[in-house]
């Protein structure tokens, strides 16, 4: 199991997987991309704006990785520093305002590391990220289409239906970040990987999340055909979340992760 573990990790972070861009582009009508965190910060590791899915506005937001070394700069290899979770929080009160259920593309190592990202309040930005989505009166549907890694993962993730691809992973931290920590050793990152227990397969089998998304190939060998199958899912849960008032959506959100404790 360990090698079949670590495979899904590789393909998790295959640098030809379909990103969140990719999947609303494929997904979605009418994008127009927001910017700016509206205290003086932009970062381009968080991409959303609204959309049309299904004929349904919605506000997208997602983690955006990049393929070419500058991208992969711009992007900060999809690790949001704390303007992106902020910006990030912006659109969801204005999809609250406007009654657009949320959808979110979870795909990161994790949140920036970086000192200045401290300084500027990494760790109070996931926190009120957390808070603003506990109590947002909108349906909110997420997804793992990657890396799923840490706190900054779960800052984007918090919400009333969790979905994985098939091929992607979602762990408290890396594999590498925890062979370092529990054995001083990154070399013994596959076995960390075995008892992180990362996989699609593994978080339903813990309750973590509540449907794995199918993968007709390995998503970067057919994105269409992958993007086809999430926006089925998408739509089919944001349908069942339609009929609830706030409420019972805020109360059922509450009790979902009660039930993950």
């Amino acid at each position: 199991m360990t090698a079949e573990r670590w495979a899904t990790v590789e393909l998790a972070r295959h640098e030809a997987r379909p990103y969140a861009l990719d999947y609303i582009a494929l997904m979605c009508e009418d994008f127009f991309e927001l910017h700016g965190d509206r205290a003086g910060g932009e970062d381009h590791a968080i991409v959303g704006g609204p959309a049309r899915l299904g004929g349904r506005a919605v506000m997208m937001l997602g983690h955006q990785k990049g393929r070419s070394v500058a991208e992969r700069t711009y992007r900060n290899y999809g690790m949001a520093h704390p303007q992106g979770y902020r910006k990030a929080m912006r659109l969801m009160r204005q999809a609250e305002r406007f009654r657009m259920p949320v959808v979110t593309l979870v795909d990161t190592p994790g949140a920036y590391p970086g000192v200045g990202a401290e300084q500027a309040g990494q760790a109070w930005a996931i926190a009120e990220s957390l808070s603003v989505m506990s109590d947002l009166a909108t349906p909110i549907v997420a997804t793992v289409i990657g890396e799923g890694g840490s706190g900054g993962a779960l800052a984007l993730a918090l919400a009333d239906r969790v979905l994985m691809l098939e091929h992607s992973i979602y762990s408290v931290a890396s594999p590498e970040a925890c062979a370092a920590i529990t054995w001083r050793d990154a070399g013994m990152k596959r076995v960390a990987a075995e008892a992180l227990r990362v996989t699609a397969a593994d978080a339903m089998a813990l309750g973590v999340v509540d449907e794995i998304v199918p993968e007709p190939v390995p998503a970067h060998e057919d994105p269409a055909g992958a993007a086809a199958r999430l926006r089925a899912a998408l739509e089919r849960h944001l349908d069942e979340l339609a009929g609830l008032d706030a409420d019972r959506l805020l109360g059922g959100r509450y009790w979902r992760f009660r039930r993950s404790v």
